[in-house]
């Protein structure tokens, strides 16, 4: 019996796929834009400011890291690096002093997992970004 061992490709040059990856983080769809695919970053841009948009005027909360049991542990610091991964979104609404508490009610439940899924949609991006830098997809 033949085994088949999967031989792994080097990682691509940071240089190759940084500026892509950063530029998406920090303004969403930026590293579409970068890489010349504009149509697909000015959809990613529309969808990640109109959903982060959305969470504010929901008065959805930011999470802040938390720890605890395992639990919140997840739930905070997860929900906080879906927050930050809104990237200049996050700043700026965390440096105009944005701060809902978190209070019970559908809307603003509603809010923060639009905030969170924002974020979430961005890193998405942010991954499409990557693989078209280094050439795995078209």
């Amino acid at each position: 019996m033949a085994t088949t061992q999967k031989i792994k490709e080097p990682m691509a040059p940071l240089k190759d796929w940084a500026p892509a990856v950063g530029l998406g983080w920090l303004v969403p769809g930026g590293g579409h834009f970068l890489l010349k695919r504009n149509g697909r970053g000015g959809l990613i841009l529309v969808s990640v400011v109109a959903m982060f948009l959305l969470g504010l005027m929901m008065r959805g909360a930011m999470f802040q890291p938390q720890t605890g049991d395992i639990l919140t542990t997840i739930i905070y610091c997860g929900g906080f690096i879906g927050d930050l991964a809104s990237g200049l979104l996050y700043l700026l609404a965390t440096w105009f002093g944005y701060s809902q508490p978190d209070v019970a009610g559908h809307v603003h439940d509603y809010g923060t997992k639009f905030l969170v899924g924002a974020g979430l949609l961005n890193i998405l991006a942010m991954v499409d970004a990557y693989e078209i830098a280094t050439r795995k997809k078209t």
